[in-house]
């Protein structure tokens, strides 16, 4: 009797964790389900009374209307060159800061972890007069590699890898590596590398959409000739009465790559999250 009873515990258990991922799902997809919906409706047929809940034909005119607006090709050209390069940069420096200040020992490296987590603490804003000066000065204003430079290394980044390999990464494994005659860079790449996959996967995938995501900086140093894809959705919302359709309809051309990226690359992201769990 027990044993029933349990066994009935555990399927209503079931089926409301299935119940509750299904709800949380629902809610976290709906906006992207609605923003279709709006891109595939005119403007007139989202301001009616009874908004669509299903989409519509005209996705496609709304993307062309977008795209004369707005130099949203352009801007994803530039986006996906800024991001996939500031996530390179970001992902390969981090991992060699972090294996030095976990693993390596040299005279102030306390004192430069400190001085490296307190950058955290300073609000963004108060960088961008003298960051721009500094891009101005050697002639970098309006290029994509002011944009890419200032972020190629990140506070966040460094102390994520430093954290990490200080628990993946035993000491004694480095040690017998050494005694083996391996160098330093030898180290990094036969012993640190394979073990830190999994976080480089996870810092790589929370920087490439956070230099996709960025709005203030890439505004303030690019002009309108040449911005990533956040800076062009601007000009599709001038106007007296914005066309909330048409900004939808280029707000999810813009989506797409990322979440092509998501679905080529969210599988081997988990994966390798997973594969890091069990072996910690």
């Amino acid at each position: 009797m027990s044993r029933t009873r349990r066994l009935h515990t555990t399927l209503d258990a079931t089926r409301w964790t299935y119940a509750l991922v299904g709800l949380i799902t629902i809610v976290s997809i709906f906006p992207l389900y609605y923003t279709i919906v709006m891109a595939s409706h005119t403007n007139a047929e989202m301001a009616s009374s009874t908004p669509p809940l299903l989409p519509n034909g005209s996705f496609f005119s709304n993307v062309h209307k977008a795209l004369q607006l707005a130099p949203l090709n352009k801007g994803l050209i530039n986006s996906v060159v800024v991001a996939g390069c500031i996530t390179l940069g970001t992902v390969g420096l981090c991992t060699l800061a972090g294996f030095a200040f976990a693993k390596l020992r040299f005279r102030g490296s306390n004192v430069l972890l400190a001085v490296c987590i307190g950058t955290m603490m300073v609000p963004t804003q108060m960088g961008v007069i003298p960051l721009y000066m500094l891009m101005a000065k050697w002639g970098l204003a309006g290029h994509l590699s002011s944009v890419i430079l200032p972020t190629l290394v990140t506070a966040f980044g460094v102390f994520f890898m430093r954290q990490y390999i200080s628990k993946a990464v035993p000491d004694e494994l480095i040690e017998a590596a050494y005694m083996d005659g391996a160098s330093t860079t030898k180290v990094f790449l036969s012993v640190v590398l394979p073990a830190v996959r999994p976080a480089m996967a996870v810092l790589g995938m929370l920087t490439f959409l956070q230099a996709w995501n960025d709005f203030f900086w890439p505004l303030i140093v690019l002009n309108s000739q040449n911005p990533t894809v956040q800076v062009a959705f601007q000009s599709l919302a001038t106007g007296y009465a914005p066309q909330q359709s048409i900004i939808m309809a280029g707000t999810l051309y813009g989506t797409i790559p990322v979440l092509l990226v998501f679905a080529l690359l969210g599988r081997q992201i988990v994966g390798g999250i997973m594969e890091g769990a069990v072996k910690g």
